[in-house]
Order: structure tokens, then C-alpha cells, then sequence
């Protein structure tokens, strides 16, 4: 991503109304400095905040709402500081043309009525009765927009002691940095499609309007190419981290590192020279002696990519590669996987796949295992074994959706221990709250595709907000 984009760039505007300046006396300052709170309160180093003041008039309105897009800002808060009017809120959102975030924050839990009951003075009284009315202009605000299709979203709570409103206050700033990065996103295809998989099959001009990405088309010959001109000292600090990096069991051989080594070289130059921020491959193979040598050593090099956040799915994956992409985003990791068998004995679901494994999900380091043959394409050579951390996750699933171009499915469970195949694959059992029978079916009713990405925590929440800001449709199963 061009370094001018990396933030997501955040706009902030108060809302009150100009009449009570004059009328109750520091009522502005008083609000004012809430607006800073909140200012300081979404600060972070992942995104700049433009704080464009109280908007109290609708004259005023028009020029933030300018000063907005001229910002070229991501997402709108809108903290409702006391009664204003609707037409000193529509004009901006109006023009920044970004999703809105209504804030509506009271200072505290409840007004202290008895102190306030023993104020004699009946406008100091009703200047800190607007102090504490941040509801009231809500349903005004939000019949506007309801009758206009403007979109919106809100969060109720307090200004101070509330951390779970600002927890989900966060959610919303987080998923809008996913939002951000994806749309700045780059995402190589190489090769093509499984024969045959027509659940993968996807519309790629649907891939980049929906989520705002460019897509690069390449060949597996350039990385062949790549591959070609690897010299000593990069094979040699490669291998080096091949041995940091994983669990490399004693029967690889030294030929089948070094071949791994050469196309994990050749890997990075490919992201660096297309400037890609994730890859879907396949290749079947053909005869092409060359290639077929160079997808077979793929694994290991890809592995790392998606370990520095650069995730690469199998099978010319486009839809699931976004999925673990946006999982990487939320720190949760995200690993190429499929549900293959279910454990009626333990109700559990058994989830795995070959290809690259997350390092940032695995319970133990990614072990390293030589295959002699790779089922469904050519070639043989290194694999890569692991188990998911056992603990809370979430499963995630870009879906095709005929109304809105896709959806987000999702399903948080459980990963927990016992046996597993090794095979060289990821492999993990997974408990859900329906039970194996019911999740499997549930899932199965949305029509996903048969992958899904997996990370670790329970996030469905987060992603619904991303659903939300990507206007994409969202399904939980559990």
C-alpha cells in the first residue's frame, strides 16, 4: 500500500445548536471539552483523527460536510453532544459521503437529581438539563436518514466509566481500518481456477467493487523466472530461516529445503516486484518440468508469507484469501481450512487442509513434512503439519450473495485437544454450540464455499461491523 494511505483517516464532529450559546452560559466550552474526550479516547497510532469541532448551524453543516471529503476521511463519528437540529447533521453526512458512527454519549450514569433539584437558578438548570440530553435529537436524527436511505449506524452509552461502549466504539474504528487496508489492498491471482470447483468460481469485478481492491494477474512462469536467478547467499539466508521459522523434521532432505528455499526466495521477489498484499495460486501442472518444480516447493515460502501478513490461499482461492486477510487485519490470524470429517463419538468437526499454516494460530510450531505425492496435482515435496491454538475461534466464510455480491458467514467455536491426522496438513477438532450435527447443517444452509479461513478469539461482532461498513450481507451461525 502507497505509505500516503496506510491510516485509515477518521472524521469528528459534535453536533449542537447555536441558539444555546448566548442563553446558557458555558454550555459550548462544557461541550467542547466532551468532544475532546472522545478525541483522545480513539486516538491511536493505526489512524488519523480530524476533529472539525461543534457543527451547530446547517450553514455550517455544508462547510464541514466540504471540509470532509476534502479530508478524504474513511468513517464519520458523529458525537450528539445535546438537542441539535437534524439539518445541522444531514448536510455532512451528506457530503463526506462515508459511513456515520452517531455517538450517542451522556457525560455519566444518571443526572444527580437532588443536586439538581436544588439549583435555584431555572436557566443554569435547563443549560445542565442540555448538558446531559444527548438522546433527544436521536430519533429526529434517525428519522431523517431512515426516510432518505441514508445509512447509519450508533452507539448508545457514557461519555466516562463504559467500557463496553467503547469497546464497541473500537469495533467499529477496527473494522473500518480493515475496510481501509482492503480497498488499498493488491491481490495477486496465479494460475487458475481446480477444474471442477465451481463453488470457488467467482465474478472478480464483484471481488474489487465490493471490497475496493485491485487484482493482478500472473503467471506461474515469472515466479519460475524469479527462481531462476536465486543465488548462494539469498538460498543460504533463506534456509536459516526456514530453521527459525519451523519445525523441520529429520527425514527432509537437504535437496527438498534447499528446493523450498530457492521458490520462497523467488516468492518474495514476486510479492515485492507486484507489490501484492495477498495471493490465491493453483497449478494442476502440464508437463512444464520447470513449473511443476517450482509449485511443488511452494508450500514453505507461502507459509511465511502469510505468517508477516501477507496471506496465500491454495486452489485459487479468491473469496477465502479476503477472509483471511481480513482475520490477519484483526490480529486473529486466519488459516486456509475445510471441514473433511465430522467425530460423532466426541461430536466435534475436523477441520484442516493442505498448503500454507498461520504461524500466529498454530499450538506448537509449524512442523515441516516431506509428501511423496501432493493429492489432486503434480509433484511431490515439503508440506507443512500443524494444530490450531486450542481455545476460542472463529470460523469465517465470504459467501456469494445475489442481492448485495457477497456475505459474511461466520461461526465461533471451540478448538480443543485430542487426536488428529498426521498428515501434513493443518488439522484441529472443533466443538460448536449446536453441536457437529447442527453446525454442519446450519453452515451448510448459507451456501458457502467449501473453505473457510479460521482464527483465533471470538470476533463475530467485529466482523458483522465490517459486513456493516462493506454494506455486505452477514449470517451467524454460532
Amino acid at each position: 500500500m502507497n505509505s500516503s494511505y496506510q491510516q485509515v483517516r477518521v472524521g469528528l464532529i459534535g453536533l449542537g445548536l447555536s441558539a444555546y450559546w448566548e442563553q446558557f452560559e458555558g454550555l459550548e466550552r462544557r461541550l467542547l471539552g466532551y468532544l475532546t474526550e472522545v478525541e483522545q479516547k480513539i486516538a491511536s497510532p493505526d489512524r488519523v483523527t480530524l476533529n472539525f469541532g461543534l457543527v451547530d448551524t446547517a450553514q455550517k453543516a455544508v462547510e464541514v460536510g466540504h471540509r470532509c471529503r476534502q479530508s478524504d476521511i474513511d468513517i464519520l463519528l458523529v458525537y450528539v453532544t445535546t438537542y441539535a437540529l437534524s439539518a445541522t447533521v444531514l448536510p455532512v453526512i451528506q457530503r463526506a459521503k462515508v459511513p456515520a458512527l452517531l455517538l450517542n454519549l451522556q457525560p455519566g450514569d444518571a443526572i444527580d437529581y437532588e443536586k439538581f433539584n436544588r439549583m435555584t437558578d431555572r436557566t443554569a438548570m435547563t443549560g445542565e438539563w442540555l448538558a446531559w440530553c444527548s438522546a433527544c435529537p436521536m430519533p429526529e436524527i434517525a428519522n431523517v436518514l431512515g426516510r432518505l436511505g441514508v445509512p447509519f449506524h450508533q452507539v448508545t452509552g457514557m461519555l466516562r466509566n463504559d467500557p463496553a461502549c467503547w469497546r464497541e466504539v473500537d469495533e467499529w474504528l477496527r473494522a473500518a481500518e480493515v475496510v481501509h487496508t482492503l480497498s488499498h489492498s493488491r491481490l495477486g491471482l496465479m494460475g487458475h481456477y481446480y477444474s471442477g470447483m465451481l463453488d470457488i468460481a467467482t465474478d472478480l469485478a464483484q471481488v474489487s467493487g465490493r471490497f475496493g481492491m485491485h487484482i493482478e494477474q500472473l503467471e506461474v512462469d515469472e515466479l519460475s523466472s524469479l527462481r531462476r536467478e536465486v543465488g548462494g547467499d539469498a538460498l543460504e539466508k533463506k534456509l536459516g530461516a526456514f530453521r527459525e521459522f519451523f519445525e523441520i523434521g529429520k527425514d527432509c532432505t537437504e535437496a527438498e529445503l534447499a528446493r523450498a528455499a530457492r521458490t520462497a526466495v523467488a516468492l518474495d521477489r514476486l510479492v515485492e516486484k507486484n507489490e501484492l498484499n495477498l495471493l490465491a495460486y493453483y497449478y494442476k501442472g502440464t508437463g512444464v518440468a520447470e513449473n511443476e518444480d517450482t509449485m511443488s516447493s511452494i508450500i514453505l515460502g507461502t507459509s511465511m508469507l502469510t505468517g508477516r501478513g501477507i496471506p496465500v490461499a491454495g486452489e485459487y482461492e479468491v473469496k477465502n484469501v479476503i477472509a483471511m486477510k481480513m482475520m490477519d487485519l484483526l490480529g486473529a490470524g486466519g488459516s486456509f481450512s475445510e471441514y473433511y470429517a465430522i467425530d460423532f463419538a466426541d461430536d466435534l468437526v475436523l477441520l484442516g487442509h493442505d498448503g500454507p499454516g498461520h504461524i500466529g494460530i498454530a499450538e506448537d510450531r509449524i512442523k515441516v513434512r516431506p509428501l511423496q505425492v501432493y493429492h489432486g496435482k503434480v509433484g511431490r515435496g515439503l508440506s507443512v503439519e500443524m494444530q490450531v491454538k486450542h481455545g476460542p475461534v472463529t470460523l469465517l466464510s465470504v459467501v456469494e450473495d445475489r442481492e448485495r455480491g457477497f456475505k459474511l458467514l461466520v461461526a465461533e467455536g471451540e478448538s480443543v485437544a485430542g487426536p488428529i491426522l498426521e498428515i501434513g496438513n493443518t488439522n484441529s477438532r472443533y466443538r460448536f454450540a449446536p453441536g457437529a450435527r447442527g453446525f454442519v447443517e446450519q453452515w451448510n444452509a448459507h451456501g458457502p464455499a467449501h473453505h473457510c479461513a479460521i482464527g483465533l478469539g471470538h470476533i463475530a461482532s467485529q466482523l458483522a461491523r465490517i459486513a456493516d461498513l462493506l454494506d455486505l450481507g452477514f449470517s451467524q451461525v454460532c
